[in-house]
């Protein structure tokens, strides 16, 4: 029985190489000679250090330059507070994400079910498996979805035929 899987997931090889790239640029930028404003990753959190809000927003910007630059969606960061740390330092913790959460899995199901197509959506893990007799069944699901589901990047891989 023809399937899919609708998934959730950066490319994480890449964000690493656009963190590098923008700890390079943060490095060499005249305008933060001399200050606190640093990139780092650790495993899917990226923390963003500064000396004031206005450097946190800039290297941010440089970071969401350099992921679209190697083709990742923005949309894959998840920006928190900013926080103050000792003195007059501040840092922002931006996660990565990875699969989608079950309260959207139930969203996409119940889109999927309302549909009145030929298929079957089921949630497994943080994914969402989608089952059909046709293939042409199976790509206007693909077409729902990526129309609707706007807030997360959605790809979709294991296609079986």
């Amino acid at each position: 029985m023809p399937s899919f899987d609708t998934v959730c997931e950066a490319n994480l090889v890449e964000v690493k190489n656009a963190v590098e790239n923008s700890a390079k640029e943060i490095a060499t930028r005249f305008d933060f000679k001399g200050t606190s404003a640093a990139i780092e990753l650790k495993d899917k959190e990226i923390t963003l250090f500064g000396d004031a809000e206005f450097q946190l927003t800039q290297v941010l910007e440089i970071l969401r330059n350099k992921l679209t630059k190697r083709n990742v969606d923005v949309r894959f960061l998840d920006v928190g507070d900013s926080q103050k740390i000792g003195g007059d330092k501040v840092k922002q913790v931006v996660k990565v994400r990875n699969g989608i959460e079950t309260e959207l899995s139930k969203k996409i199901q119940r889109m999927i079910k309302d549909s009145k197509l030929k298929v079957q959506a089921a949630i497994q893990g943080d994914a969402v498996r989608v089952n059909g007799a046709k293939r042409d069944d199976l790509q206007a699901a693909m077409a729902l979805i990526r129309k609707d589901v706007t807030d997360i990047p959605v790809s979709f891989n294991n296609f079986r035929d």
